[in-house]
């Protein structure tokens, strides 16, 4: 019995070319199963072969665990149970009973094999599949097995993967025998096995086909730093060069555009903009915009969003078709782009200036122009006077000494009193509404003196109640409402 099981797994493993090792893992899984057949399917048995002679054991156990615990007697047992056996036993431990092995001419070959077989044709599977990932090939190729639902799979070498219709690029007509490429997004790991998901739209994707075409990508001169796409339409790339020799466009373009045209040739036509990294974000958002010209540009980092002025003649070019290009340029960048033209950036920033002008003349008692001069020497709360050192207001020449220690005690002055009114207002403040994301104490403050001091309070809003209420923007408004509203559907 022992020699056959030892010919068996030496067969198996020279015919599906995998370790012995996994056939043997296989046969001890298949084993254990017919004798759990004998017990109760519920039952924890365990099957060990000897690698050397053939020989095998099996034995039964129950995991140790506390008696209020136990919900399966068939593979648990609690404590106290556990100890009359034995004494020393703990938590977590195994109370084992060896049992007779079963015959292995008995236990049914079919079921066993069909056990066997499962468990190699996983093995197999996840060998090539870590072959192929210690390999990092990311970008892969193969041909359109067939097609289901509208999912494309690809034999790619041993394995089948899949390209789901929403990583298709739209428009595109994929059809059987089709030779394709595409990046390996990820890798999903379900009771079948693990299953290669193939993107045509990543943005990856993209960069990958250009690290294919251009060599100086792959030996380090050059870097692509972003990219972003609107799959089928339009691209945006941005690359930065680490050799001052080489111009990154020009070398990603090609010769007559040779490179770039093999890359857009891949996704269907897509229009691919090329532009320089830059370190500095303002810059890069300006090169991420072309063709538009930019005016001005106004940084918040705080938002993390930029008000870019172009003239009227470019504010079309800058938001492109259906808002294409700004909306590529803001995923290249990461940062929110605000498009305004010359005129909308003046209203803008007038009507700021006239909300800066009335807070600086209720809150500090002072006439109109020494609120503008306040404005024109780039203060814009009443935290920098308060607390921007002394020097730099001194400098402002239209202010003496005396006028601007007045000014920083009344800031201050507003600010405490502003700090003792609001925690005030916060002790009739429910947790659940200070907690509440987005939340801040100013606003829930603001709001507790219009009566709304609860999470249920802010959900009854509506969206232009809060907005008035609370001097918010809509976008704000709707977000707060529904994160307070979550908690009714949930429930």
């Amino acid at each position: 019995m022992s020699r056959e099981i030892l010919l068996l797994v030496d067969a198996l493993a020279r015919e599906k070319n995998v370790a012995k090792d996994i056939v043997f893992a296989a046969l001890e899984s298949a084993l254990a199963s017919a004798t759990k057949k004998r017990i109760h399917d519920d039952a924890d048995v365990v099957v060990s072969i000897d690698r050397e002679t053939g020989d095998y054991t099996s034995c039964r156990r129950w995991v140790v665990m506390l008696d209020e615990e136990v919900t399966n007697d068939e593979a648990e047992m609690g404590i106290i149970d556990a100890r009359d056996i034995r004494a020393d036993v703990q938590l977590g431990e195994y109370i084992e009973e060896e049992l007779e092995p079963i015959d292995f001419g008995r236990i049914g070959a079919q079921a066993a094999k069909q056990v066997i077989l499962q468990k190699i044709r996983d093995a197999e599977r996840e060998q090539v599949l870590n072959d192929f990932l210690e390999r990092k090939e990311f970008l892969v190729s193969g041909a359109i097995k067939r097609m289901e639902r509208g999912n494309a799979i690809i034999e790619v070498g041993r394995m089948e993967a899949v390209l789901p219709r929403d990583q298709q690029i739209p428009r595109e007509n994929l059809r059987v025998g089709d030779r394709v490429k595409a990046f390996l997004l990820r890798i999903d790991r379900g009771a079948r096995g693990p299953q290669l998901i193939l993107s045509r739209t990543a943005p990856e994707f993209l960069m990958k086909l250009f690290e294919l075409e251009v060599p100086e990508i792959e030996d380090g001169l050059l870097e692509i730093k972003a990219c972003a796409r609107d799959p089928g339409l339009r691209a945006k790339i941005a690359v930065k060069s680490n050799d001052p020799r080489i111009d990154p466009i020009g070398t990603c373009v090609g010769l007559r555009g040779s490179r770039v045209t093999a890359v857009r040739n891949e996704i269907g036509g897509e229009q691919i903009d090329i532009i320089v990294w830059a370190p500095d974000p303002a810059q890069f958002v300006v090169a991420a915009l072309q063709p538009a010209e930019v005016v001005s540009i106004v940084v918040d980092e705080e938002a993390h969003a930029m008000d870019v002025v172009v003239d009227e003649n470019n504010l079309a070019i800058a938001i492109g078709r259906n808002g294409q290009n700004v909306k590529l340029a803001s995923e290249l960048t990461a940062w929110t782009i605000n498009l305004m033209s010359e005129q909308e950036s003046a209203e803008k920033t007038a009507q700021e200036q006239q909300g800066l002008r009335a807070l600086f003349m209720e809150k500090l008692d002072v006439d109109e122009e020494i609120a503008d001069i306040l404005i024109e020497e780039g203060f814009s709360s009443l935290e920098e006077i308060a607390y921007v050192p002394l020097a730099e207001m001194l400098e402002i020449e239209a202010f003496d000494e005396e006028t601007v220690n007045e000014l920083r005690n009344r800031a201050r002055n507003v600010l405490l009193t502003e700090a003792i009114v609001t925690e005030e207002q916060l002790e009739n403040v429910s947790d659940d509404l200070l907690n509440l994301d987005g939340m801040e104490k100013s606003l829930a403050a603001k709001l507790a003196q219009q009566g709304v001091r609860t999470r249920d309070d802010l959900a009854d809003l509506a969206v232009d109640e809060l907005v008035e209420m609370a001097g918010i923007d809509e976008e704000r408004a709707k977000a707060l409402i529904s994160v307070a509203r979550a908690h009714w559907f949930q429930e």
